[in-house]
């Protein structure tokens, strides 16, 4: 099976590229080693009536890269109108925040039909298409229009909201219909996974069974395959990054305090604000912590143009100049606030060097830092993640300080907890989150998704000869054999 991986963005894969997300770094990897073409926009935009919309196409490793200009008239009512101000908002359970006009789902379901018909260069006989994240929830379906029976899978990496959140969205109905164009359709979590199969089942009246629903397409499997990152190759990236200069700096600057730390896009669903109220609560609780430890906040701006990320820069801003106003000495920062990104390979070096991560946000699909921070530790002296249950890694990494980032009160004295954690326990609950992240890696991850697709290469539309009455069938995620896909 020759796949083609396809997403929003392609990144390039430089050792010292800032990356903003956890997709790129996942999908880099698995292309250059499995021998996909990993399709996305070049981040240009051109006049739609291009012949040739591939900018480039170039290798990677075994793999390819091919980048496309998308159309100017409709990308920013795709990207940043439907995709970033109505789906990403919903998705993160934040009704309140969703803002799209016709225009917007005019827009996103034209770029959606521009790249189906860029991708039908890739189609060969042994093709299957793998689309990822919700800019292209309609792709699968402009491609079965295209005449495309070949297998296509589709994956989420934010969280699939419950049935009221995801009603808020204009044209749910119409895009979820689309969606069972799939025929695999992945979920982090089981929660995201029953919250689909429960829409499809009561809002759209179709048939459910043992994770497939039957619908004018066909049959669509729904499945959980939980993403994880390379354990080993993260580890060895972090031990050679003790002598990049920006880590040498950083660990001379401390003068023997403690650093927590902190890397995320500035998004509202990451919990900047809570998290930046739990430090101040815990220095105001803890006076001797002052001088004692110190928070690194890495927070890569993006989508700058969406009036609600315009209005978290300024807002957390403001509240990390207020911070280290108040608790802030003349030759100490309470909060070093970096409005900028960071490689992998020099990420993995200040993971290293921190005694403390915080991942705090509200809502996650998975959030690969809480897993790369685990993986750059020293196993001999490891720190300690304090992670929000409303995180995707939550579910594996249970080891970790769980907190509810709502809890400003309670995120403060776990904060003060993990400063002060005995070594032997540090130790027992790092050898624990580690176990779950050599047992669940990006290849398996890749591997298990792909072997679910080629499943699914029988016809769409033949139903199983003997099924029971709709009404016992259960609600459940998809298993195969009795065995959930991990």
């Amino acid at each position: 099976m020759n796949l083609v991986v396809v997403s929003n963005r392609v990144s390039r894969g430089k050792p010292n590229e800032p990356m903003t997300g956890g997709l790129a770094a996942a999908l880099l990897p698995i292309v250059e080693k499995s021998g996909a073409i990993w399709v996305g926009s070049s981040g240009r935009v051109r006049d739609g009536n291009q012949k040739e919309p591939f900018a480039e196409i170039e290798a990677l490793g075994a793999g390819a890269l091919a980048m496309l200009d998308l159309p100017a008239a409709h990308y920013g009512g795709y990207y940043e109108g439907f995709a970033n101000s109505a789906l990403w908002p919903a998705l993160h359970s934040r009704a309140d925040l969703i803002r799209a006009s016709q225009e917007d789902y005019l827009s996103y379901r034209e770029v959606n039909a521009f790249m189906a018909r860029a991708l039908l260069r890739f189609r060969k006989a042994d093709a299957a298409f793998w689309i990822q994240d919700y800019h292209f929830l309609a792709l699968g379906a402009e491609l079965r229009d295209l005449g495309v029976s070949e297998p296509i899978g589709f994956f989420l990496h934010t969280p699939w909201p419950a049935r009221s959140v995801i009603g808020g969205v204009p044209h749910h109905r119409e895009l979820i219909e689309a969606m069972l164009a799939y025929d695999l359709i992945g979920f982090q979590t089981e929660e995201d996974c029953e919250n689909f199969l429960s829409y499809a089942q009561s809002d759209l009246g179709l048939v459910v069974h043992d994770g497939v629903i039957i619908s004018r397409h066909g049959r669509t499997r729904a499945a959980v395959f939980p993403i994880g990152i390379d354990p080993q190759q993260f580890a060895q990236l972090a031990t050679k990054a003790s002598t990049h200069p920006d880590v040498s700096r950083l660990r001379r600057s401390l003068n023997g305090e403690k650093l927590a730390i902190g890397v995320d896009r500035l998004d509202y669903s990451k919990g900047l604000i809570n998290r930046i109220k739990a430090f101040d609560q815990m220095w105001t609780l803890h006076p001797s912590l002052a001088r004692t430890v110190s928070l690194l906040q890495i927070a890569t701006p993006s989508r700058g143009a969406i009036e609600a990320y315009g209005n978290l820069q300024s807002e957390v801003a403001k509240l990390v100049s207020d911070v280290n106003g108040m608790h802030g000495e003349v030759d100490w920062t309470p909060i070093r606030y970096l409005n900028k990104g960071y490689g992998q390979a020099v990420l993995a070096g200040l993971y290293r060097t921190a005694q403390v991560g915080v991942v705090t946000p509200l809502q996650d699909g998975m959030n690969l830092v809480a897993k790369e921070y685990v993986a750059a530790q020293n196993p001999v002296d490891p720190g300690v993640l304090v992670l929000s249950k409303f995180a995707g890694a939550a579910n594996e990494l249970d080891t970790a300080l769980l907190v509810n980032p709502h809890d400003i009160d309670g995120m403060a004295r776990t904060i003060a907890i993990a400063l002060s954690m005995p070594l032997t326990e540090r130790r027992m609950r790092w050898e624990a989150m580690m176990a779950k992240l050599r047992g669940h890696t990006i290849q398996q991850w890749f591997a298990d998704f792909a072997e679910a697709l080629r499943e699914c290469q029988l016809d769409r539309n033949e139903l199983a000869p003997v099924m029971p009455e709709p009404a016992l069938w259960p609600l459940r995620s998809a298993t195969t054999g009795g065995a959930r896909y991990h």
